[in-house]
């Protein structure tokens, strides 16, 4: 992407979601009570998570089909904002479940893929530190990541909708969209997934230039 005017509606649509999703009626339901607001935040971020995730997938792929480092590294920092939403996710859903279940954390076959497919993409950080051979960094890597996101649809989207579990959509229980899911709702939830993915785009461009000025500050300073 060019220019800025998706900074500019980035920003409108994450504030927009911010402050309709605290100001906007919402469904008056049993046990979620005003705590469905977090789905405009906790949904959303994980849905920006995942897609900067296969974002970073492909990159891994166009890199071992190319070589070319820049999908390397757009692999890379994809994987950095998606791990970063993917921690606010597991922390706005920890707040949640304190309100609805009862405690931050319960023994469910969704949240506990979530936390293995954070620690897996973790792990993933911590390969490509430990490589000191800058030619198999990228390598190694690439492939590691492209079974990291294997391994996060299995856990996040498979087995969660073959076991019981509380977390909507999966295990039986339906998902908010068939039940709770407004006109009002809606016209927070779609910007919010929007902007939120807008945002972390915009966040892993940050974050690749940023790579590149201290690589060139390296390599001057050598």
């Amino acid at each position: 992407m060019s220019g800025i005017w998706w900074k500019i509606l980035a920003v409108l649509l994450v504030s927009y979601a911010i402050v309709g999703g605290m100001l906007l009626d919402v469904p008056e339901l049993p046990i979620l009570n005003e705590s469905i607001r977090n789905l405009y935040y906790h949904v959303t971020m994980w849905f920006s998570m995942m897609l900067l995730l296969l974002v970073s997938f492909i990159g891994s792929i166009r890199f071992l089909l190319t070589g070319q480092s820049k999908f390397d590294r757009i692999a890379l920092h994809s994987a950095y904002v998606g791990i970063s939403l993917g921690i606010l996710g597991i922390l706005t859903g920890s707040l949640w479940a304190k309100f609805t279940w009862g405690a931050f954390w319960v023994s469910d076959p969704k949240l506990n893929g979530a936390a293995v497919t954070l620690l897996i993409y973790i792990a993933y950080l911590i390969l490509r530190n430990s490589i000191e051979d800058e030619s198999k960094r990228p390598r190694i890597s690439a492939v590691y990541n492209i079974f990291s996101f294997v391994l996060l649809i299995v856990f996040l989207v498979i087995l969660p909708r073959t076991t019981d579990s509380l977390h909507p959509g999966n295990g039986g229980n339906p998902a908010f969209s068939t039940y709770d899911l407004d006109s009002t709702m809606r016209m927070v939830f779609y910007p919010a997934i929007i902007g939120w993915t807008l945002f972390g785009w915009w966040m892993v461009q940050l974050s690749m230039r940023l790579s590149v000025l201290n690589e060139k500050y390296e390599d001057n300073d050598i």
